[in-house]
């Protein structure tokens, strides 16, 4: 019962994110509300799952965190794999419901793409390296226990809106597969979506091998 608990946590915090997240690029296609706008949109509903999920699931919502944790024997083989499960259905889930809102399919459901002239080499750099930030936070703030307890989710959440804000232009600063994967599935927008699984898991699975090797005490 504990896992199945930490699987609907996990899909829910992802359908938040998602839907959140990507409803707020619809409307910034529509309205033009800004980067600013949609970085924090995805940074405060992040801070609030984890805050509501931590103590369940571990908020992953994102298979390029669970891998990485699961690199360091932080969470087993079984888990992980039903943890991105999880994370890939409440994507979809989000990405139907936000087509039955903006039925018009306004910037791809919030699918991310590179800009025009940013290489697929380079779309796989920026979201490796912006995702590093994210995990190497995620380990400092909420694996290692000597934290500071009660600053994680905010930590993790301002992480997150700063590396949009940061990419946004670039490459879309997905850091997560699962945040991709939903919209592209359901608005059929699949250039370069493989960037948004090499770049991320790449650049968590380095964050946390250093954090693990080098700062967490064992």
């Amino acid at each position: 019962m504990n896992n199945n608990r930490s699987y609907i946590a996990e899909a829910i915090g992802t359908f938040a994110l998602v839907f959140i997240g990507g409803g707020a690029i619809l409307s910034d296609a529509l309205t033009g509300m800004g980067l600013l706008g949609v970085a924090l949109a995805h940074g405060l509903v992040l801070m609030c799952m984890v805050y509501v999920f931590g103590h369940i699931s571990g908020a992953h919502f994102n298979p390029a965190v669970t891998i990485a944790l699961w690199i360091n024997n932080q969470i087993d083989s079984e888990k992980a794999l039903g943890y991105i499960a999880s994370q890939l259905f409440g994507s979809i889930l989000a990405a139907i419901y936000l087509l039955l809102v903006f039925t018009d399919k306004p910037g791809n459901l919030g699918s991310q793409t590179l800009a025009p002239g940013v290489l697929f080499s380079q779309g796989i750099l920026i979201e490796a390296i912006l995702t590093f930030f994210l995990v190497f936070v995620i380990y400092g703030v909420a694996v290692d226990e000597r934290a500071p307890k009660g600053v994680y989710g905010v930590a993790i959440g301002m992480t997150l809106a700063f590396c949009i804000l940061a990419g946004g232009t670039v490459s879309g600063a997905s850091l997560n597969p699962a945040r991709s994967f939903g919209p592209a599935l359901i608005s059929g927008t699949w250039a370069n979506h493989l960037v948004y699984w090499i770049g991320p898991i790449l650049g968590g699975i380095g964050a946390g091998i250093l954090y693990d090797k080098v700062f967490l005490k064992k």
